[in-house]
């Protein structure tokens, strides 16, 4: 049953493990979005980076206050161009779309004046328009059929909005405004190149870098099994791009910020000298917000973050293998959780924190070298796998204790039934200790039993409370119980809990459980039933304990020959007369304790060599402030050297001179060794016989 439990534990684990593999790999929407989610701490974690070769110009409101309602004639448009590169822009970068002629009629005006300056201006991709778009010479490296290897990868629109033509023509770069968000509405990639019936136009940001370059066209390398590997600026880095190629924005970057109606010509040092100026729109209504990982910025923002990734040639990717990385980390994670939490012991589960947190430092690292690897989905997946095994583990523990204590309830205290749920392996282990057993045996259950006549009931009933009477004592004193036989019971001392002091714990057990015999009968001789007696044997020695029995049926029990023996000296308790026998181990482990009488010396049947029992009649404290028992002893000692000498007769008489000594508690006791001692007088005994009796009988 245990190798069931035990196999039932692994299988569920490996099932919770394929699951949590399984879900990754299908990787459905959700995932996406809490793995989206988790990288955009990273980004929040960065420290800022403030850009020294772009900054933003904004057409703010107080801009707007200057030069009027937007949007602005062609002529204010040439103004203000001209005012920045006037002032020193190494560049002018505009997200605006020239798409509709100038009412004034300035439109080649305004061309005329930006055909000698990198300019970029902006267009629009849509799926429903009647635009000119204007397009890009592009090298593309990779592809060996009729079809373009990129066709079924990078963003399709069916047409797009573009400037004037004039303008368009006049512009040294017009890139597309494109910024598709995530599921979660939140932007983090940006489209580098889109395509309108097979034809690739780049965004204003690939733009930006090639005009910044002086190279007419920018590269691709790309397939048809992996779509967009890479893009490339000739005097630039590679530009490492997803399948759609698009890259992911890296958000440390900012740029200083000025109104365009603070550009002031007579400074002493320009704010856009030698620099890439975005001039942008940010005035009330015609802003352009973008969610990003780090709050919400202008588009602007976006469009000088991402020339700045791609700038500086390290920019962010999620390479093929990390799919690989993230399922292998669950299973192996979740893997090894579940060996911790279902083979060692509890503290070493100290190591899932560092397993389950440890992902979050492992991916923050990748991120450090350029690598978005998830880390939430091998957290949430280890975290799951360790907490249904620890929740298996605990529900085991926890029948297992339940099962304790329906088992051990009733056969021992609160406090050893609580030590063994919490140690289980003190049962379930086994182990091989010194101990001290006690057997006992109900004496005058004829006439108690005669006494109720076909009373089953009432007859059950008072048995039950003798074994309560004879029981506490036990319990209180931490012992086991380990069976009842009929009206027969047996405990032990110093199992499964430690008891150093295990002999005087279990001879003053066996005293306090005649005690409770006698109380027990003041109850039922009131209601006119006959006393009864007790007889108990105490033996110290080693025994073997632990869970013993069939696979169905088991039970905690005791063996080895310490065991015996003291099942041995109990039964001659009826035959000597006395009520508590105790053997010489114990004995000699507890004889300044107790008040003790030598009863013979007894080689009990199956053994040759013979062993000293003893009668306990009190504490030996109490015997020395309220007996003079003192004496008796010394005539009882002397008595036994008679016998051992073969003096039978002087050892008739003391027995005789002793019998109304103790309390009259010996009577039984001298009377048999009369009968003894009479009965040895006849056997032809050896000159050194050593005074051993050999029992025939159990």
């Amino acid at each position: 049953m245990k190798g069931n439990n035990y196999m039932k534990k692994w299988i569920v684990s490996l099932v919770l493990l394929l699951l949590v593999v399984g879900v990754r790999y299908s990787d459905p929407w959700i995932l996406e979005t809490i793995r989206m989610k988790a990288l955009d701490v990273h980004q929040q974690n960065q420290e800022t980076v403030i850009l020294e070769n772009i900054v933003t110009v904004e057409i703010d409101n107080k801009t707007m206050d200057k030069n009027g309602q937007w949007p602005w004639p062609r002529e204010i448009m040439q103004r203000e161009v001209k005012k920045l590169f006037d002032a020193g822009a190494g560049m002018v970068v505009m997200p605006i779309l020239f798409s509709q002629p100038d009412r004034g009629g300035k439109d080649l005006d305004f061309a005329k004046s930006i055909v000698a300056f990198p300019v970029v201006i902006g267009q629009i991709p849509a799926n429903e328009a009647k635009g000119n778009p204007v397009p890009r010479g592009v090298a593309v490296i990779g592809g060996n059929g009729e079809e373009p290897p990129w066709a079924n990868w990078i963003y399709e629109y069916n047409s797009a909005v573009g400037p004037v033509k004039v303008i368009g023509d006049a512009a040294a770069g017009v890139g597309m405004m494109s910024s598709p968000p995530e599921a979660d509405g939140v932007l983090r990639r940006l489209p580098l190149v889109v395509q309108i019936n097979n034809q690739l136009y780049p965004s204003i940001s690939l733009e930006t870098l090639r005009v910044a370059a002086g190279d007419p066209s920018y590269q691709m390398k790309a397939s048809g099994e992996a779509g967009v590997e890479a893009l490339r600026i000739p005097k630039f880095s590679k530009i490492i791009t997803d399948a759609n190629g698009s890259i992911w924005i890296d958000f440390r970057y900012k740029t200083k910020t000025i109104s365009l109606a603070d550009i002031d010509l007579n400074a002493e040092e320009s704010f856009v000298q030698g620099k890439i100026v975005i001039l942008s729109p940010t005035a009330s209504g015609i802003d352009n917000p973008v969610a990003t990982p780090v709050g919400v910025l202008q588009g602007h923002d976006v469009i000088a973050t991402s020339i700045a990734t791609m700038m500086t040639g390290t920019n962010i990717s999620r390479p093929w293998w990390s799919d690989f990385v993230e399922i292998g980390a669950v299973a192996i994670g979740g893997g090894i959780l579940a060996i911790i939490v279902l083979v060692f012991p509890w503290f070493v589960s100290l190591v899932a924190p560092v397993l389950i947190i440890g992902s979050f430092f492992v991916s923050s690292y990748l991120f450090g070298q350029g690598y978005l690897i998830d880390w939430s989905y091998p957290t949430l997946g280890m975290f799951f796998i360790w907490a249904i095994a620890a929740f298996m583990r605990f529900m085991s523990e926890y029948k297992q204790k339940m099962e304790i204590k329906k088992q051990f309830a009733g056969y021992a205290s609160p406090t050893v039934v609580r030590l063994l749920q919490e140690n289980p392996a003190l049962i379930k282990d086994g182990m091989k200790k010194e101990i001290s057993i006690c057997f006992s045996d109900l004496r005058g259950f004829t006439p108690l039993g005669e006494s109720f006549g076909d009373d089953v009931k009432g007859l059950t009933e008072i048995m039950n409370g003798y074994m309560d009477a004879i029981t506490q004592p036990i319990l209180d004193a931490d012992g086991m119980v380990i069976k009842y036989i009929g009206d027969a019971s047996m405990h032990v001392h110093n199992a499964p809990i430690d008891d150093v002091e295990h002999p005087k714990s279990a001879v003053k057990t066996g005293l306090l459980m005649l005690e409770a015999v006698e109380k027990f009968n003041e109850k039922i001789t009131a209601d006119g039933r006959p006393p009864v007696g007790m007889g108990a044997g105490i033996n110290t020695g080693l025994g073997y304990l632990g869970e013993m029995g069939s696979t169905k049926r088991h039970s905690y029990d005791v063996l080895g020959d310490a065991v015996s023996t003291a099942a041995r000296i109990e039964s001659k308790c009826k035959e000597y007369g006395c009520l508590l026998l105790v053997g010489e181990a114990t004995y000699d482990k507890t004889k300044n304790d107790f008040f003790y009488l030598k009863v013979d010396e007894l080689a009990v049947k199956g053994k040759s060599v013979g062993i000293r029992i003893y009668t306990v009649l009190s504490e030996r404290d109490w015997m020395m402030k309220n007996t003079n028992w003192g004496i008796g002893e010394n005539q009882h000692i002397k008595m036994h050297e008679y016998y051992k000498a073969q003096q039978f007769d002087y050892a008739i008489r003391l027995c005789k001179d002793l019998y109304n000594e103790f309390d009259g508690k010996m009577q039984g006791y001298y009377d048999m060794w009369i009968e003894r001692c009479e009965f040895m007088k006849t056997q032809p005994l050896e000159p050194d016989w050593n005074g051993v009796f050999i029992a025939t009988t159990k």
